[in-house]
């Protein structure tokens, strides 16, 4: 029987609403930031940035879930999910990238290697 996948682990680690911190986040598992970050985000798990959270950081994780403003460089491994409240600034390199009605991209993405090598025409021997 097919099971649906939970979209987001457990929260290992919370940054509140009205709550600031600069430098570098490194975390396993999941992660949602509701305040104000700016530095670096390395993680083995998701990034999850609620409505009003303002980040401004260079990223690399396992997925992201946009629903506030984000600003920088993002490295994703799996998937990029921008929510109707979301905004990103920046570039991108994900082999998923969804965005929801209402979401606002500004910048540049990449799709992974993996997705380019799919459409690569073989040569002809």
């Amino acid at each position: 029987m097919w099971e649906k996948k939970k979209e987001v682990e457990e929260i290992k680690a919370f940054l509140g609403q009205g709550a600031e911190f600069a430098g570098k986040l490194i975390f396993n598992g999941s992660v949602r930031i509701d305040g104000k970050f700016e530095g670096d985000i390395f993680g083995q798990g998701s990034l999850v940035v609620g409505k009003g959270a303002t980040v401004k950081a260079n990223i690399a994780v396992k997925s992201v879930y946009i629903s506030g403003d984000v600003e920088g460089s993002i490295d994703v491994n799996e998937k990029m999910n921008i929510h109707s409240t979301g905004k990103f600034s920046g570039e991108v390199r994900t082999p998923v990238f969804i965005m929801e009605e209402g979401a606002i991209f500004d910048g540049r993405s990449h799709m992974s290697e993996i997705a380019d090598k799919k459409n690569e025409i073989p040569a002809a021997d």
